[in-house]
């Protein structure tokens, strides 16, 4: 039975009308005309499509002449290369796909950057989160992680506010597509960044509803919550602001370097950076540099004495051929890709006490999103329904008889009491260590405090971290954890000598009599507490913040009668 899907990459293209002519003159036609591409205008989508192949053949192969120096015996083996490209129109907006070698015969400047990552980020599902590759602000560097059996999105330290994710993979789950509908039950595998690369649809009306499918997901559906950090990093879009940062790096361009100019590799192109063997660059010249990478070097010097004005001007102009050979006369499908200058390059500049950085072509402020960044993760930690409920917290008792009440409550009988049951520090033996205050029956270390100001909340947060770092890191206090649970528990409760707690839960009490929520936070502990929760996350234990009410308010929900 033939199938219903395909893996193919989808790219949304900007500025291209919805014709077919439109869509041939957005191509590069000396590029296809060098490639003998053919063109074609299928009918039986139902929308407007046009359709480019060719076939890339040299008879000889780029390594036999090197080869042939190397071991003195002259081969001559031929390549043959393929490519096909579809651009078609579906409600107005044009889309392309292309086979094998066919996306290389899309222009760079019409490929909408973010449309990929737009759909991952509303669609796949956040705790299964399988690969994600990022960039920090002023560090000219990219985190590439794999998780092939996925993990949640805290695990992978991507929340941070410097932080510009470019690409997400990670598992779809009933999605109305074809893959769904037609195909194999379950769900499978989507990576989105600059292009989306999916299963669609083989026969056309599936691929055209493919098409509006995802088009939906990215106009009407909301970010996943724990993933919507990714979109409050945006480019500076104040046309005054990004004169001044133009004007202020063209003079950048004319000093001496000072280390606030690095170089960059563009983030859809790390395969292909990969996968070149020389770098051609054309920069204020009709010849071209070789290299066996990116030269920045080369560049700064061929922009640095020109006028005022025209340094950047310069750099926008420019470009690098990525060559997948090294060899005296080459053929045009040795070309891997063709990417302007400026996007090899990542620049700081300051307007004042605002600080920028330039990546990947675009300007970002530093901290412009630290504030919403900051709100998003702390909000994630309060569940919509805590999963932990405590008795409220009878006026003017401390925490050592609270923690005993609530462990004579009803229905208690599966936690164990471990305030004040401290095991030796790993650093200091003669020091104490209280790892947790209960533990759920599914292992969940609990830590109660209640609290008036933020300094009660920072020795909190740093009990939590200490405990969960010394668990994971010192054998000698995982056995002496497990010991004290089963001599706590009188023999109830085991755990294994080598436990790694997975869950952690801070329930805290307000003194004020304040419900707990993100907004009744005092500022400081708001900070404090998303700077814990990432270190537990790098860790791969999830945090969850719950509140405890005040005995007599309407929010213990009757629990104070109970306790």
């Amino acid at each position: 039975m033939a199938p219903t899907t395909v893996s193919r990459t989808l790219y949304r293209l900007h500025g291209v009308a919805p014709t077919r002519e439109a869509m041939y003159d957005a191509l590069d036609h000396d590029y296809l005309s060098a490639l003998g591409a053919e063109l074609h205008t299928p009918d039986g989508l139902g929308v407007p499509a046009v359709y480019l192949t060719c076939g890339m053949e040299q008879d000889e192969a780029g390594w036999c002449e090197q080869m042939a120096r190397t071991t003195g015996i002259p081969v001559a083996e031929a390549v043959r290369r393929t490519a096909a490209l579809l651009l078609l129109a579906v409600d107005g907006q044009v889309y392309a796909i292309g086979c094998d070698q066919g996306y290389r015969l899309i222009p760079e400047r019409l490929k909408d950057k973010r449309f990929g990552l737009s759909f991952a980020i509303r669609e796949i599902d956040p705790t299964l989160v399988r690969g994600a590759v990022s960039g920090i602000l002023g560090q000219a560097r990219t985190d590439i992680s794999l998780v092939p059996n996925g993990a949640p999105v805290p695990a992978l330290g991507l929340g941070d506010h410097t932080r510009i994710v470019r690409s997400l993979g990670g598992y779809l789950n009933d999605a109305p597509l074809t893959r769904t509908l037609k195909g194999r039950a379950g769900g499978f595998t989507v990576l989105g960044g600059c292009g989306l690369r999916l299963p669609l649809g083989v026969e056309p009306a599936d691929l055209v509803s493919d098409i509006r499918q995802i088009a939906r997901a990215c106009t009407e559906r909301l970010p996943h919550q724990d993933l919507e950090f990714v979109e409050h990093i945006v480019p500076v879009k104040d046309e005054t602001v990004l004169t001044q940062l133009e004007r202020a790096l063209d003079d950048q361009l004319g000093l001496p370097a000072d280390g606030r100019i690095a170089e960059t590799v563009p983030f859809d192109h790390l395969r292909n950076d990969a996968e070149a063997a020389t770098y051609r660059t054309r920069i204020n010249s009709d010849g071209s540099f070789e290299s066996d990478a990116f030269d920045l070097g080369y560049v700064l010097g061929r922009v640095r004495y020109l006028p005022s004005g025209s340094r950047l001007e310069a750099l926008k102009s420019g470009t690098v051929k990525l060559l997948r050979e090294r060899r005296r006369r080459s053929a045009p499908d040795d070309v891997i890709a063709t990417v302007g200058t400026l996007r090899w390059i990542e620049a700081t500049v300051s307007l004042g006490s605002h600080v920028f950085c330039l990546l990947d072509g675009e300007w970002y402020e530093f901290g412009a999103s630290y504030l919403a960044s900051l709100h998003t993760e702390v909000q994630r930690l309060f569940a919509p329904v805590p999963s932990v409920v405590l008795p409220a917290w009878p006026r003017g008792m401390s925490e050592t008889p609270y923690n005993k009440k609530t462990a004579r409550t009803v229905g208690w009988e599966d936690w164990v009491v471990l305030d004040c049951k401290t095991i030796p520090n790993p650093a200091k033996p003669s020091d104490q260590i209280e790892i947790c205050d209960f533990l759920t029956q599914d292992d969940t270390l609990v830590l109660v405090k209640q609290a008036r100001g933020s300094g009660a909340l920072s020795h909190l947060y740093n009990q939590a971290r200490v405990a969960v770092e010394v668990l994971y890191d010192s054998a000698v206090a995982r056995a002496n954890f497990a010991q004290r649970v089963r001599i706590a528990s009188d023999g109830r409760r085991t755990l294994p000598d080598d436990f790694l707690p997975k869950r952690l839960v801070l329930a805290i009490h307000l003194k004020t009599g304040a419900e707990l929520t993100p907004d009744s936070l005092f500022g400081f502990s708001q900070i404090t507490l998303a700077q814990t929760a990432k270190a537990l996350a790098a860790r791969g234990v999830s945090l969850e913040v719950v509140g405890i009410s005040a005995a007599g308010s309407a929010a213990d929900g009757g629990l104070a009668d109970a306790a």
